[in-house]
């Protein structure tokens, strides 16, 4: 597992500290990107959270399974309610990926270590929902 994809935590605003414990109290969560390549952040991740208690629901039109279950093509073809969507896709995809999150119904939005996306966080912001970006997931909920 690469330190890239999941560095350690920096330091913690009031308003990020308190969207990271809102972002990892949902227990639901769609993970746009999944992959079933065991050195993916997309797969190694979603499978740390599903051993902690998280209900893992991949998404990736490109692939019929990934993490042993049914992969659905897009967040609208996910069963629902969903709480969460972790994204595993380039910034440029993210600003669609929060729209259709918002659609669907989703709380939050957690966008993968290393990736960053100004209108994705702007389109969060502009629907009332949690957000958080460049942060990996996997890290900050063994902290």
């Amino acid at each position: 597992m690469s330190n890239e994809s999941c560095p350690m935590p920096g330091s913690r605003s009031p308003s990020t500290a308190e969207a990271l414990e809102a972002l990892l109290a949902m227990k639901r969560v769609a993970v746009v990107g999944a992959s079933n390549d065991e050195s993916r952040a997309g797969n190694y991740v979603p499978a740390f959270l599903m051993e902690h208690g998280y209900e893992i629901t991949p998404v990736n039109p490109n692939t019929p399974t990934a993490l042993g279950q049914l992969c659905y093509p897009s967040l609208a073809e996910a069963p629902g309610p969903l709480e969460l969507v972790l994204v595993f896709r380039r910034p440029e995809y993210c600003a669609q990926v929060v729209r259709e999150a918002v659609a669907a119904g989703a709380r939050g939005v957690w966008l993968q270590a290393g990736i960053r996306s100004e209108q994705a966080r702007e389109i969060a912001r502009e629907a009332g929902i949690w957000y958080i970006e460049d942060r990996c997931m996997m890290v900050e909920a063994r902290h």
